[in-house]
């Protein structure tokens, strides 16, 4: 698997999140969900592009290609897991759970993400 950055994860998850109606999504909606610039969004679709993770022609929608997808997935999933564990087992605010899954995702490992998608289970 191609090692990617955490900007570039972050950049992929929004890709994958605002395309799931699979029509693709323009470089202003991802500048604008990440609050960054629309030249530093260019700047990272090249990037992805060239690892082969996104197709993207200039002035067109970006769409994500299949080892894209199971990056993006991979990273979601990861997401959603720790936002969930820290909501439901540890009582955490649902927008702090939100921010903190967004930067925890990034490092923690998947032995962890295992344990605790497997403590979920359990949990009423």
């Amino acid at each position: 698997m191609i090692k990617l950055t955490i900007t570039m994860e972050n950049y992929l998850e929004v890709i994958y999140e605002l395309s799931r109606d699979g029509d693709g999504v323009r470089v202003s909606d991802i500048a604008k969900r990440l609050g960054v610039t629309k030249a530093s969004t260019n700047s990272a679709m090249a990037t992805l592009a060239e690892n082969g993770l996104i197709t993207s022609e200039k002035y067109k929608k970006i769409f994500l290609t299949p080892t894209g997808l199971k990056f993006a997935e991979f990273t979601a999933n990861k997401h959603h897991v720790i936002e969930k564990f820290l909501r439901e087992v540890l009582d955490v605010n649902p927008s702090i759970a939100d921010k903190d899954a967004c930067a925890i995702e990034h490092v923690i490992s998947n032995d962890s993400i295992a344990a605790m998608q497997k403590y979920l289970q359990h949990v009423p």
